[in-house]
């Protein structure tokens, strides 16, 4: 595998006037570039067949996943960067790099495991965990893989994702707002255990500073104050997991719903069963008591004030009682 000096360098060179950037250390990131030798580029290139499309098995903005089997047996996912990481590049570059320093310093059994990286004059690459059920738009798409997720199973998958982010807001220093949960970016288990995945526009909250970003995220997730303003904070991803648990049970996006939300206050006068997704069977009546308890707290991190919705720490709390 090639070691991306020259990449590390030029990083460097770019981040030495800015001290802020400068946490990003190229020395971090040296340490995992080796993968205790277990995984080497040209390894990387033979199990994808120098990135097939065969081989594809999602798209992006900034790049493509592909399935890798290793000559050891093991299967990963293969995160490759639609081009090589150049300087006229530079957001390709600062997605990369963000997504590495995210998932480097991150453990938690519901976020994507991260193997390694590599950037090569051809080819530049994520390598993370591959995870068989695919991702939750994927499942949620197709009939006949919706009817596999019983409730039992969103259930759980929607507390997976709230236990991710309230780490993420949390528990690390600085805090991590991950700015697009959505259901293409939910990974699921063969035990159907929830991942959250991608961050390549994750923000880190540092406290000398006014964390003013661009627009970004997946439309129809995005926090409604974002398009008045450009502050980013962990409210905004209360939003999105907000409209992430209407889908899961649903088992679309719930849009209309969204839409008919009052612009002063959220109307939670609505039936169970219109929110279910029909292609599941009716559930018991415990598992109705939880789903609308669940969906109560879905509707708390709809709320319009950022201020209003609960933490990721308080959400986690309230889906565990």
């Amino acid at each position: 595998m090639a070691l991306i000096a020259i990449f590390i360098l030029r990083k460097r060179n770019s981040d030495s006037g800015d001290r802020q950037s400068s946490n990003q250390n190229p020395q971090g990131l040296f340490s995992i570039l080796n993968l205790e030798g277990k995984l080497v580029y040209d390894e990387i290139v033979r199990a994808t067949n120098d990135f097939d499309a065969e081989n594809c098995i999602g798209n992006g903005g900034h790049g493509s996943v592909y399935r890798a089997e290793l000559p050891s047996g093991e299967v990963v996912a293969v995160k490759k960067f639609h081009s090589p990481l150049s300087c006229d590049q530079i957001a390709d570059q600062k997605e990369f790099l963000t997504e590495v320093k995210a998932l480097t310093e991150t453990r938690h059994r519901n976020i994507v495991k991260f193997y390694g990286f590599c950037s090569h004059a051809r080819h530049s690459f994520l390598v993370y965990e591959f995870l068989e059920r695919g991702s939750l738009a994927a499942i949620l798409s197709s009939d006949a893989a919706a009817q596999e997720l019983d409730w039992s199973q969103r259930m759980n998958a929607i507390k997976g994702v709230a236990d991710a982010l309230s780490y993420l807001h949390h528990d690390c220093f600085p805090p991590i707002v991950h700015r697009d949960i959505s259901s293409k970016n939910l990974l699921l288990d063969l035990e159907y255990e929830a991942h959250v995945a991608d961050f390549g526009i994750a923000k880190f909250l540092m406290p000398d500073s006014s964390n003013w970003t661009e627009f970004a995220g997946t439309y129809g997730y995005v926090a409604p104050e974002l398009a008045y303003t450009m502050k980013i904070t962990e409210k905004c991803d209360v939003y999105s997991f907000g409209v992430l648990v209407l889908e899961v049970i649903k088992g679309k996006h719930p849009r209309d719903f969204l839409s008919s939300i009052s612009s002063s206050s959220l109307n939670t006068d609505i039936e169970l069963d219109e929110m279910l997704d029909p292609r599941l069977p009716a559930p018991s009546r415990s598992v109705q008591e939880k789903l609308i308890s669940i969906m109560e707290v879905a509707f708390s991190c709809l709320n319009k004030s950022p201020e209003s919705r609960p933490t990721m720490k308080i959400v986690s709390q309230q889906l565990r009682t």
